[in-house]
């Protein structure tokens, strides 16, 4: 494994690059990446409050930065190939800046959908960029490095809640949204430089079966494996990502928001505190998980664990204790999507051409994003979240049986008919659609 330490592009054959510095800087620039969607949930009441528009109109501009993030990601991985993480995640940086910089000045709607499309931008140039870093340099523990990556992101906010809340009450969500634009955006440029890709092979896992030929992304569309995979991280993720929107609002239509529990804490911005810990925590849980047992197991116990817990919501999510129970537990059950799909998705079909293939896969999180406003009005038109949570709740439950019952025999066919086509003399192999 003495490869995994080896030489970066521009350094010279004999310096090496320590793979733990790389997934310290990336983790640390998810983190600051993070505010841009995981604190909107805490403006959406005082940008109602100040312009009295209309729920749904104001988490549009959710909706258009996950669509940016997530059909900008093929685009940009294109760029990872050619240019490097560094210079990719620096102009993130400038443009999750650019993007919270407009939405503190604007007065109008058009101008936050414009701060969300710049923020989805930028914001996929960071995450892109630090996913493909984790996948490429940690073969033999991809799902532990990619869950890290993945966890700075989903837990980055959790020391800025509180600040950013104070913020909004005391000053403001127009001072909120430029202090924090200022930090995060200098944090994000200033860590970039510290990033750079493996050069060549590191090797491979000797416990989850891998692939030994890298796929074009043309390759991997032609495949049942990348189909199926992209029906269930769609499923997956709308659920847990409708949350990420509208947990503020369902506290407030439950009626559990300002409920004290915890000294002297409510139950909104606890039960927010323990979801961004629950949500960072589960992607490296997970993905150490699947680096032991595979992927596809540890998909049907993550999913069916999250149906549970949002089927249970509907029932009990009325009591502010139970509401910020089953908050965690459905966010410590969804995020760790995105560790296991970019991991098996390296797995099936090699690093070289990942970051473009895991991108056109990431777009599920722009399907799902379509669903957040129709969620709203799904609420408004009969009263409850309850029609909302069961819809949530059996998309995750037929995931997790697709997990095992479809996903796994494709991916065991899948590297067998790669196994075969290795085994076969060079002048012999003729590589078939599978």
């Amino acid at each position: 494994m003495s490869k995994l330490f080896s030489a970066s592009e521009g350094l010279g054959p004999d310096v090496p690059v320590n793979r733990w510095l790389q997934l310290v800087a990336g983790v640390a620039c998810m983190v600051a990446a993070s505010n841009i969607q995981y604190s909107w949930t805490l403006f959406v009441p005082a940008i109602q409050e100040t312009h009295q528009w209309s729920r749904a109109a104001i988490q549009t501009a959710f909706t258009i930065f996950v669509l940016m993030q997530t059909w900008s990601t093929p685009l940009i991985g294109h760029f990872i190939d050619q240019r490097g993480p560094r210079t990719v995640v620096s102009i993130g940086g400038i443009l999750i800046a650019i993007a919270w910089l407009v939405n503190s000045q604007t007065g109008s709607l058009a101008g936050f959908y414009v701060g969300g499309a710049i923020g989805g931008v930028g914001v996929a140039c960071v995450y892109s960029s630090c996913i493909n870093n984790a996948l490429k340099w940690f073969p033999d523990k991809r799902g532990l490095a990619v869950g890290l990556t993945a966890g700075g992101y989903g837990a980055g906010t959790i020391l800025t809640i509180m600040p950013i809340a104070a913020m909004i009450e005391n000053s403001g969500y127009q001072s909120a949204f430029f202090v924090f634009a200022l930090i995060q955006g200098a944090a994000i440029f200033g860590l970039s430089w510290f990033l750079k890709a493996p050069k060549g092979e590191v090797g491979y896992s000797t416990t989850v079966a891998q692939s030994r030929r890298d796929y074009t992304l043309v390759e991997a569309l032609k495949t049942p494996v990348f189909w199926v995979m992209l029906a269930m991280f769609t499923a997956t993720v709308t659920g847990g990502l409708m949350a990420v929107a509208q947990l503020g609002p369902m506290a407030k239509d439950l009626g559990v928001a300002d409920h004290v529990i915890f000294w002297g804490m409510a139950a909104l911005p606890l039960a927010l505190m323990l979801d961004r810990l629950m949500n960072g925590l589960s992607r490296p849980l997970f993905g150490f998980i699947s680096d032991k047992i595979g992927r596809e197991p540890t998909m049907f116990i993550a999913f069916s664990l999250e149906a549970t817990g949002i089927f249970a919501l509907a029932h009990l999510g009325h009591n502010p204790y139970m509401f910020v129970l089953l908050s965690g537990v459905v966010f410590i059950a969804w995020g760790e999507v995105y560790s296991l799909f970019s991991a098996t998705a390296a797995d099936v079909f090699g690093t070289k051409h990942i970051a473009k293939i895991y991108g056109v896969l990431y777009t599920a999180k722009g399907f799902a994003a379509l669903l957040v406003p129709i969620g709203n009005l799904l609420m408004e038109s009969t009263g409850t979240w309850n029609t909302v949570f069961y819809s949530m709740s059996f998309l995750d439950a037929c995931a997790a049986v697709c997990a095992i019952l479809v996903l796994r025999p494709l991916i065991r066919r899948h590297h067998a008919n790669n196994e075969a086509i290795r085994a076969e003399p060079p002048a012999a192999r003729v590589v078939p659609a599978q």
